[in-house]
């Protein structure tokens, strides 16, 4: 018998990508649970939980046939208000683990479970970490380790605005509305120094022959020092102080050929 036939309308059976899916109400989970085990659906892979706020979470399951290599997606749904499923244990011994975690991590409860207590958290942990209304405070409470974000390290590129990690209320941490840092100011390069050329190899200054020393420009000849007057002798007259240089006055430029010549002095003969 197919599962259309035996759950009719309480069974919504699709197929994508060549795996077929099962949706049944939650009255009819073990139903379905058994009825694939006694289909040749032995082998049972893993159960785990999904977080459809705000109404339901949806638990779901994977079984495999080892004879046809056939796989089923086998869902359903029970209320946040109350999340409250039969254990698959009964059915599926390895569902045992899968139903502990599925327990702690988004806090439903497996009826009839053998032994529900959490699998991995710590004791005294409080909350269901899977949930989407957790509050993930781990980088708010404590830092981080490690540099996670541009600028967490002390260098290189200049910190982005903080955000807060999904389900941190805002007054947790910065507010989403804070402008960001502004940028550290960035180092002026600066101008470009001429490139000095590389040290010659001691081969190389070997063979170069020597450069020619640059001579200094000659300097004008220094001014012959005047020499102070003799004191004249006792009843000896006074040699008159010599007389200062005139200057000659400076020549006349010559005159250009198109400067017309000055008229020559005539001499009037004697009356």
């Amino acid at each position: 018998m197919t599962l259309s036939a035996h759950f009719g309308d309480r069974a919504q059976i699709s197929e994508s990508w060549g795996e077929r899916t099962v949706d049944v109400d939650a009255a009819d989970w073990i139903e379905l649970l058994t009825f694939c085990r006694d289909s040749g659906y032995e082998f049972f892979d893993w159960l785990t939980g999904v977080d459809e706020p705000p109404d339901v979470f949806g638990i779901v399951a994977h079984v495999y046939n080892p004879s046809t290599h056939d796989r089923l997606l086998l869902r359903t749904t029970v209320s946040h208000a109350d999340p409250r499923l039969r254990s698959a244990v009964g059915v599926y011994r390895g569902a045992n683990w899968h139903e502990r975690e599925t327990f702690e991590m988004f806090g439903v409860v497996f009826e009839e479970h053998p032994y529900l207590v959490p699998l991995l958290l710590p004791d005294g942990f409080e909350g269901h970490p899977l949930r989407k209304d957790f509050v993930l405070a781990a980088r708010v409470a404590k830092p981080w380790p490690g540099a996670k974000e541009p600028g967490e390290s002390g260098h290189g590129a200049p910190s982005r605005r903080k955000t807060l990690p999904p389900g941190v209320p805002a007054e947790w941490g910065p507010s989403s509305a804070e402008p960001p840092p502004p940028d550290a100011p960035s180092a002026q390069p600066s101008p470009a120094s001429p490139a000095s050329p590389p040290p010659a190899s001691p081969e190389s200054q070997a063979s170069a022959p020597p450069e020619p020393q640059a001579s200094a420009p000659p300097s004008a000849p220094a001014a012959p020092r005047s020499r102070p007057p003799a004191r004249p002798e006792p009843g000896e007259p006074a040699s008159p102080a010599p007389a200062a240089p005139t200057s000659s006055p400076a020549p006349a430029p010559p005159a250009s050929p198109s400067d017309p010549a000055p008229p020559a002095s005539v001499e009037e003969p004697d009356g």
